[in-house]
């Protein structure tokens, strides 16, 4: 064959066939660079969905803050501003990061900022939070979120889901200077997700106007994060049965068929349900009855061929 004849086979035939042959399986398929933003925002939140504020501590002025989302090798690279503003010193604690916690996680005083980097090397689901002291009440009054690593590919043991959702518990302590309580866990009284108590649950609040949607037979990944001061989350799904359980949301510790996945404080999973056939409910929630029925740790999850295409992609993995 001359060379014009390899040549040309290996423009039109070698390289797409290389190219096809990477992307098989592999929807993320190099390290690359994430850039994350956070402001100190101290102010007021609305912690219900009858509009009760409270004095908080966030990033960017969410409860929970933003979802970080790399892929295993990515290099995420923070910008940290405690604006001149504010009253108190701050930090943030990445627990994806391996790193010197007394440089990346310093804490800063207002008018400063702090810029550090550090690779994602491990899959899965990870707290973020501030670390200043008292660092729970940093925690309470509302500096935590959840960042989810994803592995290079999905497998047969980690497949694709149709849709995901991050939910985030924590509690609500009603005197937000009172950290001594707070460490003895003592006057709590309510159970927040994703910020609010009910948030999506109308069955038990009619003022909450939100609720989980899919449609039959998808599979939903909820990417669930314990933010509690205190308390261990025993995470159950009514009218079904979590399909499969990746503890610290990492696709090789991988559970089957679980009723109830226990998540203790600052850990994280990723749990999938596969939805019923037809319309039909399912709640997720806190088998702590006192914290689900009465504290508003439960999320209504239906399951509708009319369900919003939106819901679960995207930016909307966690509805604000």
């Amino acid at each position: 064959m001359t060379k014009l004849g390899v040549s040309w086979l290996l423009r039109r035939v070698m390289l797409p066939l290389f190219v096809a042959l990477l992307s098989v399986g592999m929807p993320y398929a190099y390290a690359g660079d994430v850039h994350v933003q956070f402001v100190v925002i101290e102010g007021h939140s609305v912690v219900s969905n009858q509009g009760e504020s409270y004095p908080s501590w966030t990033y960017n002025g969410t409860i929970p803050g933003p979802v970080v989302r790399a892929t295993v090798g990515d290099t995420i690279h923070v910008s940290f501003t405690n604006p001149k503003k504010n009253r108190q010193s701050h930090s943030v604690d990445f627990s994806a990061a391996e790193v010197d916690l007394f440089n990346e996680f310093a804490t800063i005083r207002p008018g400063h900022v702090k810029r550090f980097s550090f690779v994602a090397r491990r899959p899965g689901v990870f707290m973020y939070h501030c670390d200043a002291t008292p660092m729970v009440q940093h925690i309470a009054r509302g500096m935590f979120g959840i960042m989810i690593v994803a592995p290079k590919a999905y497998t047969d043991e980690y497949p694709r889901p149709d849709r995901e959702y991050v939910l985030v518990q924590s509690q609500l302590f009603p005197d937000a200077k009172n950290y001594q309580n707070m460490i003895r866990n003592i006057g709590w009284r309510r159970s927040l997700i994703n910020g609010r108590a009910f948030k999506y649950d109308p069955l038990h609040d009619s003022d909450a106007r939100r609720v989980l949607m899919a449609k039959p037979g998808e599979r939903v990944r909820i990417y669930f994060l314990n933010a509690n001061i205190n308390m261990p989350v025993a995470f159950h799904v009514a009218g079904g049965i979590w399909d499969r359980v990746f503890l610290n949301g990492n696709p090789v510790n991988v559970r089957y068929d679980i009723q109830t996945a226990q998540v203790g404080v600052a850990e994280a999973a990723a749990l999938d349900i596969v939805t019923p056939a037809g319309h039909a409910s399912n709640m997720l929630l806190t088998d702590a009855n006192a914290d689900a029925g009465q504290r508003g740790a439960s999320t209504l999850l239906i399951s509708d061929p009319e369900a919003d295409p939106k819901y679960g992609k995207g930016s909307n993995i966690i509805i604000r």
